[in-house]
């Protein structure tokens, strides 16, 4: 399910406002089960007193607009220890760390990647450079890339 851009300049507004940086949100299920998830973050990590407040004020504001014209529930919380990668500018900012990448068509043969991350190659169609466990670099188009996440060390 797509999220309406209208919600998510809402809730884009209510995290900045409150100094929170807006991970990522998604709209998840159907018409009976949809979830609307957000993932807010802050240097230091973010508290149970950040969540609510976001809830709070977000689920005020779709109530007030009517945005969403089927029950839902509404989640937040924080990006936890397996942060998704979802901007460019992430994948960036997490480089030197352990990462998960998933691509929708393979590159020779291959879909998945593990490996740390060593930036953002921005030179021609973006992509992400992920260095795997022989040395290996590889060049993973941020176009084709539909999961990514940074992964815990053993």
């Amino acid at each position: 399910m797509n999220l309406d851009p209208r919600v998510q300049e809402i809730i884009e507004r209510v995290t900045t406002r409150e100094g929170l940086e807006l991970v990522h949100a998604e709209m998840t299920g159907g018409r009976g089960n949809a979830i609307l998830r957000i993932y807010i973050d802050k240097p230091g990590g973010v508290n149970h007193a950040d969540c609510a407040t976001v809830s709070d004020q977000v689920g005020l504001i779709l109530d007030v607009e009517d945005l969403i014209p089927h029950q839902y529930t509404l989640e937040v919380a924080s990006p936890g220890l397996d942060r998704g990668l979802y901007k460019a500018a992430d994948y960036e900012r997490f480089a030197g760390n352990s990462a998960h990448v998933k691509l929708s068509e393979p590159i020779a043969g291959q879909r998945n990647f593990h490996g740390t991350l060593i930036g953002l190659d921005r030179e021609g169609d973006p992509a992400v450079l992920l260095e795997d466990e022989t040395g290996t670099r590889h060049r993973l188009p941020l176009a084709r890339i539909i999961k990514a996440h940074v992964e815990l060390e053993p």
